[in-house]
């Protein structure tokens, strides 16, 4: 690998293209750490530490941290990503939009593209007045935050920081190295991991503590030492597997007929139809989380009910941490892996084209036997994908 680095460092192309991808992940730490006004970034940090395990923790996940601290960055790329998911759905529900996506090539593209865009700046303008408006009702600005210029420049801000990635993960695309948005994102998540070893090295300290008779503070969780290495093999362990799932496929044996065009003989090669396990990649745990979370996401920018309400038992029942959640969740998981591949994976079409090229699969004739067998594999395929997301 170290050599494919060097070689690649040498081509002045390539080079130019990787120092790009580091400059922009610069200026994207760096706005992550740029603090917006008005906002008590230390009382909003503590709050967002006791919702880790909400929908809320999972938005800091996914901005490295930035969510949590208010920064310029807060909602990273994720009204990106949710804007994407949604033109995706709505161009196959909206016949103007498929033609668009199908027959309109390069600049169907663009179009969609820039649809794709005005729906993230919206989707943005939700997520930033939600933001500010639970940091209101739990107290969280600072204490000059009162009117409506803080509440301006709060909203703006984050409004503009959204947009700002969305634009540079596009330039990554065009000018760097691979997908802008998936680097992007996967730099957010990567960059909490000296938090994560900062925490699990004061969890054996605490331990330490404990073993010592040393009483330890509230919401303290100790870790025994001989786990840590089982945390590191286990996250390695999730890793491998992941890979593998992701590149796991079955392959479908197809024949080309042997066909004669003045003298030369043309066909009779032999070839294979790969099906992907995992079609749809990570868009429909994406997708299945933002509808499932978005009752209790709502009622949690508004403010949570008060203990021992009817308002608060609903609450608690579809909170991101109730059983009914964790069920309609992974049902939906199942759901939107089926309508992906779907999407992605048209047993008609298939089996049209290869009857077009002279190809057939072996022991099914060409035409509906075809459609039925491409169906059945792509079913069951798929059932093992969405169970492995979910």
């Amino acid at each position: 690998m170290i050599k494919t680095v060097r070689d690649a460092w040498k081509i002045p192309e390539l080079r130019k293209k990787i120092l790009f991808t580091i400059f922009a992940l610069l200026i994207f730490r760096l706005g992550a750490a740029i603090p917006v006004p008005y906002i008590n970034s230390q009382e909003l940090e503590v709050y967002l530490a006791a919702q880790s395990g909400t929908i809320l923790g999972l938005m800091n996940a996914m901005s490295g941290s930035a969510f949590s601290m208010a920064t310029l960055f807060a909602l990273s790329i994720q009204p990106y990503i949710n804007s994407s998911i949604i033109i995706q759905l709505l161009t196959v529900a909206i016949p103007a939009l498929e033609r668009l996506a199908k027959d309109g090539g390069e600049e169907g593209r663009k179009k969609i593209q820039s649809i794709t865009r005005y729906t993230t700046v919206g989707i943005a303008i939700l997520q930033a007045v939600g933001y500010y408006f639970m940091m209101r009702n739990y107290n969280l600005l600072a204490s000059d935050a009162t009117g409506i210029w803080p509440a301006l420049v709060i909203v703006v801000s984050f409004i503009a920081g959204s947009s700002f990635v969305m634009w540079m993960g596009e330039q990554v695309t065009e000018f760097g190295i691979g997908n802008g948005i998936s680097i992007i994102l996967f730099a957010g998540i990567l960059s909490r991991v000296p938090n994560m070893v900062s925490g699990m090295i004061s969890g054996v300290r605490y331990w330490n503590a404990a073993k010592a008779g040393t009483e330890l503070p509230e919401n303290v969780v100790p870790l025994h030492p001989a786990l840590i290495p089982v945390i590191v093999i286990g996250a390695l362990a999730l890793m491998v597997f992941v890979v593998f799932i992701n590149g796991a496929e079955r392959r479908i044996p197809v024949q080309y007929a042997k066909r004669q065009v003045g003298r030369k003989m043309y066909g009779g090669q032999s070839t294979h139809l790969p099906m992907k396990v995992n079609m749809s990649g990570v868009l429909p745990i994406i997708f299945a989380q933002s509808i499932a979370s978005l009752p209790v996401t709502i009622w949690t920018f508004i403010g949570i009910p008060e203990e021992e309400t009817v308002s608060r038992a609903i609450y608690d029942a579809i909170d991101t941490q109730s059983f009914i959640y964790m069920i309609v969740y992974f049902i939906m998981i199942i759901g939107f892996s089926y309508f992906y591949s779907t999407i992605q994976f048209n047993p008609v079409e298939i089996a049209n084209n290869l009857k077009k090229q002279g190809g057939f699969i072996p022991g099914f004739r060409p035409g509906k036997p075809t459609v039925d067998f491409i169906r059945k594999v792509l079913n069951k395929i798929t059932l093992f994908g969405a169970i492995y997301l979910g």
